[in-house]
């Protein structure tokens, strides 16, 4: 509808100062001459609309034409930006709802705030993906955390295998997965990632550090979850399993289902990676004929003798 695009557009402007009418027409999908009409009906109905020439122009608002949003406290913004990321709206089909919900936040907000508010989304990153397990002791968050806020440069003491070594990370942001948490910091100008439970001391040094330019905080982490997942082995399983058993492979033990059949008499053909022999041995016959292997025939052996090494401990 126009009303609502017309909204848009004041909204768009309020949160972002400044906007090309390509912007605005590839933001909102439409054409530019769209856009120009519906800058002649806003400025007809009395909005003080203007547009700056050059190649830094656009379309601007007076800063003073916003309205000011009051009882908000500023970690309470944060904890919308963080929902923002998280996914849990786009699994409930609400994205675009809360997209423009916290547009609208933003664009009443006052200019310190709305910064502070914007800059939750560079530093700190929900990934709602898989990967659960037991909570994890995180004492040092607290303090990892405000030296992310204030870009200061942290010592830590950490955990790596049986040793623990000394760094100075330059905190560039945090990373929730599951219930584990990661910095993600500069040392020596590259970036890393730390898991914040293997952190056994954390220090905010009185020193800041340059962040680099453009880094995005979801794309790092997507790029580098993705290298780690393509370094894992994989050992694939052709199988037969029920309903139950299937949605259980997945949210239990994370087996990476790879492809899947028209389930014939209630049972789903499928290829699984459980990544190694040992741990598809160890997984399998726990799910009982819920679940059977059609492939590779040396695991249809082990699990043969798996068996009969259990029936003769029992005597049977």
């Amino acid at each position: 509808m126009r009303a609502d695009r017309l909204l848009s557009i004041l909204l768009l402007l309020q949160n972002r100062g400044r906007m090309t009418s390509r912007e605005l027409a590839e933001q909102l999908e439409v054409s530019e001459r769209t856009i120009f009409r519906d800058m002649e009906a806003l400025s007809a109905s009395g909005i003080p609309l203007y547009a700056e020439r050059g190649s830094g122009g656009g379309w601007v608002l007076p800063e003073g034409y916003r309205s000011q949003l009051t009882g908000l406290k500023i970690d309470e913004i944060r904890s919308l930006q963080l929902a923002h990321g998280s996914g849990m709206m786009r699994d409930l089909g609400w994205r675009e709802a809360f997209e423009a919900a916290l547009l609208k936040l933003l664009a009443a907000l006052p200019p310190s705030l709305r910064r502070d508010a914007e800059a939750v989304r560079e530093r700190i990153h929900v990934d709602g993906a898989g990967w659960y397990g037991p909570a994890e002791e995180v004492s040092c968050l607290p303090v990892v955390q405000e030296a992310v806020w204030e870009e200061r440069r942290l010592a830590v003491r950490y955990g790596r295998g049986d040793e623990v070594v000394e760094r100075e990370v330059g905190p560039l942001g945090l990373v929730a997965k599951g219930n584990a948490w990661y910095l993600i910091g500069l040392v020596d100008g590259q970036i890393r990632t730390y898991r914040v439970s293997r952190i056994r001391s954390a220090i905010i040094r009185p020193e800041s550090f340059e962040r680099p330019a453009n880094f995005d905080l979801a794309r790092y982490w997507e790029q580098s979850t993705a290298d780690f997942k393509s370094r894992l082995p994989s050992y694939l399983v052709t199988l037969q399993a029920n309903a139950s058993t299937l949605v259980l492979l997945r949210e239990e033990h994370f087996v990476k289902i790879r492809e899947t059949h028209p389930p014939v008499d209630g049972l789903t053909e499928l290829t699984a990676d459980f990544q190694t022999a040992d741990y598809a041995l160890r997984i399998i016959p726990g799910y009982d004929s819920g679940l059977q292997v059609l492939e590779p025939e040396e695991l249809r052996a082990s699990l043969l003798r798996l068996a009969e090494t259990i029936r003769q401990m029992y005597g049977q």
